[in-house]
């Protein structure tokens, strides 16, 4: 997809602020400092409508993007921080979860993970959660900039054993420095869109 207009609609830190509409939203999950910011103005064609930050921990809100004028992308926090106090820990789960159990709109989750590392406690925790409300998860290992083009089948091949993906889910090796992996993951967001779209005509 061509993206030609992209903007942030709001930042909300709590439910009552999320913006009523009836776009789909496609939403994405990771731990703190997994580029999902970059991956996002990657994305979008963007330079910095996402503020991207080198301090984990940094999106405490959840944001919203309107892409197109027709879906949105939605930018959730990043979990297994530990820096934050426990009590503004628990303040982002309560936010993050009642989001994405009461969400209408919620067409998609995708989860980013680190290409660099294995999967984390968090993280399968966070696959086995879509997993229950979604039948097909997208999976995005970012930053495959950072390892040698040699080892990428073999830390993908880690990422599928750690989350134990699933014949029908997608796992997509994605660099916001290079854009690989950027068509491949448009083209399952776009089916998304339409399906949702199709159905509500």
């Amino acid at each position: 997809m061509n993206v030609t207009k992209a903007e942030m609609i709001i930042t909300a830190g709590m439910a009552s602020q999320f913006p009523v509409h009836h776009m789909p939203e496609i939403a994405f999950a990771g731990k703190s400092n997994v580029g999902k910011s970059s991956l996002l103005n990657a994305m979008l064609n963007r330079k910095s409508l996402a503020r991207t930050s080198s301090q984990p921990g940094k999106t405490q809100t959840i944001n919203f993007y309107s892409v197109q004028d027709t879906f949105m992308f939605v930018d959730l926090p990043g979990y297994g921080y530990a820096k934050v106090s426990k009590q503004e820990r628990e303040r982002w789960g309560k936010l993050i979860e009642g989001y994405l159990q009461k969400r209408d709109q919620l067409q998609k989750i995708i989860l980013l993970v680190d290409i660099r590392h294995e999967v984390g406690k968090n993280d399968k925790m966070m696959y086995d959660w879509i997993k229950h409300y979604h039948n097909e998860v997208i999976v995005v290992a970012t930053k495959a900039d950072k390892i040698k083009r040699s080892q990428l089948q073999k830390q993908l091949a880690v990422i599928r054993k750690g989350l134990e993906l699933s014949s029908g889910d997608k796992l997509i090796a994605f660099s916001s420095e290079t854009k690989q992996g950027k068509e491949e993951l448009w083209k399952c967001i776009e089916e998304v869109v339409v399906d949702t779209t199709n159905s509500e005509e």
